[in-house]
Order: C-alpha cells, then structure tokens, then sequence
C-alpha cells in the first residue's frame, strides 16, 4: 500500500465514523425528543370528581354528596416505630354534603386526606374531619372512611359507587341493645362501595404502591 493510498483509507475511514457517530447523537436527540427511549415517572395514584348518591336499603328525598381531591404523597407521615411513613400516605380533602330534607338544611363537613389505596378502577382512603358544619354531626376530629368504584364513562346513569364507614357499616356489636356506631376507623379502611351514584361521579387513577426509599435507593 502507498503512502498516499493509506492517508485515503485513513481519511474515508474518519468519515465513517464521524458520520456513524452524528447520526447516532441525531437518532438519540430524535428518540429523546419522541421520548421512546425515556422512561417516565409512574403518575401517582388519585381519586377526583364531586357526586351524589343513593342508599339502597333506605329511600327518602335526602340528597347525600362527596367530593374527593385525594393524591397519593406516599412516606410522608411518620409515625411511632415508622419513621418513614407508609406507602399509602396520601393528602387532600374530602367534602361530605348532606341536605336534610325533613329540616331543609344542608349539614357540610370537611376532611383532610391521611391515606389512599387504589386498585384497578377502585380506592379506598381515609380522612380526618376538620369542620363541620353547625348542626351536623360529632364527627369532628375523626377519621371517617371511603371506599370508590369508578364505573368508567357511560351512557345515561352513571356507573360509579362509593362506600362509607358509618350509617350502620362500622359497628362494634356489644351484645347491648344499642352497639355504638362511633368505632375508631383505621387508616384507608371503607366498606365495599355499596351506594350507586346518581349525579356526577369519580375518577380513579391507580398506581402500584411504591417500595420504601432506602429499597428504591439501592
């Protein structure tokens, strides 16, 4: 091979490559654009959307609502012995309405959201009552629980449903003749959500509960 021979290969050779490594810089820069090849943070799970319901076992002209802006904030209340907090902290408000129509009074009570659970199309989540309304009921400074069934977009009556931890569902029968119905809730605990929804309704995104942050440091 020639002196001159070998500077052409050498010289076609860097083009090669040049060429090799702006088209790979230009395919990243494209892809990173698109954002095919990031991996983008799992939204958080939440439960929105203001709507009225029904109960099944009892009929009157009462109109009952609950409005939920609840997100998931998971490790971020700690606890005694968990120092970390739990995977289903979460945060919010929840507003319960309730309008009386034998006393034509509305009786309010609002909440802030201290868990949050999600399953495909379903939640549950707690809060602990920061207001009432005068009039209403005792509940101030107790965690009441909610369940969620978020029934999808339809056509006509909505298919969604909500569940509560009072109005008969929270007992601690005592073999008295009248069992209190004020039993301490547990965090994101709520009964099956029982009572269709009438007006309005829920949107439920789920997310997988996340690993502690010292696992997902590792």
């Amino acid at each position: 091979m020639s002196l001159r021979t070998g500077r052409r290969t050498l010289a076609a050779l860097a083009a090669l490559a040049a060429g090799l490594t702006l088209s790979s810089t230009t395919s990243a820069a494209s892809a990173s654009a698109s954002g095919h090849q990031e991996v983008a943070r799992p939204a958080g799970a939440s439960v929105t959307g203001k709507a009225e319901f029904v109960l099944p076992y009892h009929q009157d002209d009462d109109v009952r609502s609950f409005a939920f802006d609840a997100r998931a904030d998971p490790y971020t209340r700690p606890l005694p012995g968990i120092p970390t907090g739990l995977p289903t902290d979460a945060r919010g408000t929840v507003t319960v309405s309730h309008y009386s129509a034998e006393n034509d009074i509305t009786y309010t009570a609002e909440g802030r959201v201290d868990c949050l659970v999600t399953g495909v199309r379903t939640a549950t989540l707690t809060a602990v009552i920061t207001e009432v309304s005068p009039g209403g009921p005792p509940v101030l400074g107790k965690r009441l629980g909610f369940s969620v069934y978020d029934g999808g977009e339809g056509k006509g009556r909505s298919k969604d449903r909500v569940g509560f931890s009072w109005n008969g569902v929270n007992l601690l029968p005592t073999g008295d003749d009248n069992p209190p119905e004020d039993a301490p809730v547990g965090t994101c605990m709520a009964p099956a959500p029982y009572a269709p929804v009438t007006k309005g309704g829920y949107t439920v995104r789920h997310a997988e509960l996340p690993p502690p942050p010292s696992s997902s440091a590792r």
